[in-house]
Formats: structure tokens, C-alpha cells, sequence
């Protein structure tokens, strides 16, 4: 599937994460960058994450220092945190959240682990392998379906809640692919923000 920065994410955020992505992603555009995911967490008191990529599926230090240079000033006049918090921006990892339908396509033949949004053949959670995947779905095949059922489970994008790979020694030796340098931890950019300063700490 071609690059398209606009291609819609069928995992998205809600309430105020919702608000940041709004404000995160014709940031990111304009760099050339799609986003892949925003997540406030307790870490370090409250850290803001922003995970991108390029049309590569990487992001390297270089890309995370461009994006937080940009987005720093924007979330300061924007102010859509009401307290002092850390500025995470990093690469989407080889065990990445899947969002949009072209990683879905990409990793077909790894493992995933899947919950929907709504219970489909009375379940949520799913565990297996991408068999398949098209624009509007994609199949996993369930190493655990009980004998005498179809192991194969097409489901429909629009119902995802929430997708991740799962490292396996197969995602690992695709790892070259996914990094410049497979030994190296996530790209990460950090920078704090509060209401009288700002500063830049590269990790």
C-alpha cells in the first residue's frame, strides 16, 4: 500500500489525547511524518507521548529532535495540559501498535494481538498470526482454536480498539528493516514543559 500521511487510523484516542492528536498530526504532516499514536501516562509525573513515522515505517533520532522542535512551541501556546509534564516522541518500536490498514498489510505473516472496540463471534480479544489483510479488514489465524472450528477470523478494521505486534524471533529478524540499527533501544525524544521554561534533554 502506498504513503498516504492522511490514510485513516482505525485505533484512535479519546477526551483529552483525542484533543493533543489533533493538534499533533498537521505538525507531523508538514514534516512528512504520520502519526501513529498519542498516550498521556504517569510516567515521570505525567509524560506526553507522541509516536510517529516516516513513509519508511522508522524514525530515527534526527526525526524525533525535528518533530519535538516543531511541536513544542505549538503545545505551548496551545496549552491542552494543565500542568508541567515531559514531551516523549519516539518511533513507533518493533513491537508496534497497528493502526491503519497498510500495517496490517505490511505484517502479514507476524503475530499480533488484537481487542475490538465490540464482541464479534463472542469474543474481543484475538492472538495469532496476520494471514491477510485488505483496506477494510484483515484475517488472524488463532494457534489455540479448538479442533473441528476455522481457526481464521476476518475482522472488520472499523472495531478495532487497540492492536500491537508481538515480539516473536521472526519480528526480530525483520528488525533490520524497521531500524537503522536493530541493537539500539526506540528513538526517543524527551523535553519538559512547564509553564516558565522549556528544555530539551535528547535520550
Amino acid at each position: 500500500m502506498a504513503f498516504d500521511l492522511t490514510e485513516k487510523r482505525y485505533v484512535k484516542e479519546t477526551g483529552l489525547e483525542q484533543r493533543i492528536a489533533a493538534i499533533v498530526e498537521p505538525v507531523a504532516n508538514d514534516l512528512g511524518y504520520s502519526l501513529v499514536r498519542v498516550k498521556i501516562t504517569a510516567e515521570n509525573g505525567t509524560t506526553l507521548q507522541i509516536m510517529a513515522e516516516d513513509k519508511n515505517g522508522r524514525f530515527a533520532i534526527t526525526d524525533c529532535e525535528r518533530l519535538s522542535k516543531d511541536l513544542s512551541p505549538v503545545l505551548d501556546v496551545e496549552d491542552p495540559i494543565d500542568r508541567e509534564y515531559h514531551l516523549e516522541v519516539s518511533s513507533p518500536g518493533i513491537d508496534r501498535p497497528l493502526v491503519r490498514a497498510r500495517d496490517f498489510e505490511r505484517f502479514v505473516g507476524h503475530e499480533a494481538r488484537v481487542e475490538l472496540a465490540d464482541m464479534i463471534e463472542g469474543r474481543k480479544r484475538f492472538r495469532g498470526e496476520i494471514v491477510a489483510a485488505d483496506d477494510e479488514s484483515f484475517t488472524i489465524r488463532l494457534p489455540d482454536a479448538v479442533t473441528g472450528t476455522d481457526p481464521n477470523h476476518k475482522l472488520p478494521l472499523a472495531m478495532l480498539a487497540e492492536a500491537k505486534l508481538m515480539m516473536t524471533d521472526k519480528l526480530l529478524k525483520m528488525a533490520p528493516e524497521l531500524q537503522d540499527d536493530p541493537q539500539d533501544e526506540p528513538d526517543i525524544e524527551t523535553v519538559e514543559v512547564d509553564d516558565d521554561a522549556t528544555e530539551d534533554e535528547v535520550l
